[in-house]
């Protein structure tokens, strides 16, 4: 696989991923006007933050006067599952140099990750394989900034009736379903989903890395145990 492979791949392999992102964008544009911010501001949280959710949050914490250390400690916990995108990834890309990896880890978001973590722990391992985040990150990237414009300037005449936030949810079971192949990982799946829902009302989002954590917990101790009776 040659960088231009790589990165191509990444690019084709994240297009059907936007038609979860867009409808986000847009939704983001549109409530980044709502709540106050200017066309510019609205538009540089996109380029800034570029984290779907952490710039929902940030809009709406801003509209309410939240006190700029809260608003950073928020956004902060809301990223937090960042953090295991960094482990997940951090044997594939370690060997990088300092420049790359502040690249990619700008890029990392949830859709990219998922998208380029398939790639890298089912693929052939290979020395231009990051150029597939870098594709990957780049679509979502430009998916994202574009929407936000759409949202910013056409966002008020979309009807509501479209219920675009429902696309989100939808998009990334897509992204985890296709990767559930063997039964540890269903397991995972359908732990995590009950944890969410049950946990929530968890305030700050903690809902998200609690579950996760969690359901890779119960993962990791049922696979000993089959493990230790074999």
């Amino acid at each position: 696989m040659t960088k231009a492979s790589e990165f191509k791949n990444g690019c084709l392999q994240e297009l059907p991923l936007q038609l979860g992102v867009f409808p986000f964008g847009i939704a983001y544009g549109i409530l980044g006007i709502e709540v106050g911010l200017t066309n510019i501001q609205t538009f540089l949280l996109s380029i800034i933050i570029f984290a779907g959710v952490s710039q929902i949050v940030f809009t709406q914490l801003f509209y309410t006067f939240t006190p700029n250390f809260l608003i950073v400690g928020t956004i902060g916990i809301v990223n937090l599952r960042h953090i295991l995108y960094g482990v997940s990834l951090s044997s594939y890309l370690k060997k990088l140099s300092l420049k790359w990896r502040i690249i990619l880890s700008y890029l990392i978001t949830d859709e990219a990750f998922a998208i380029s973590y398939k790639r890298f722990s089912e693929g052939k391992k290979t020395k231009y394989m990051h150029f597939h985040l870098l594709g990957s990150g780049i679509t979502l990237w430009t998916s994202w900034q574009i929407s936000t414009l759409i949202g910013i300037y056409i966002g008020p005449s979309i009807p509501n009736s479209l219920n675009l936030e429902y696309v989100i949810p939808l998009s990334f079971i897509a992204v985890v379903v296709v990767s559930i192949n063997t039964k540890i990982k269903l397991i995972v799946f359908i732990m995590s989903a009950l944890l969410s829902i049950l946990l929530k009302d968890l305030p700050w989002n903690l809902w998200i890395i609690t579950s996760a954590l969690m359901s890779i917990i119960i993962g990791v101790l049922i696979s000993n145990f089959r493990k230790a009776i074999k």
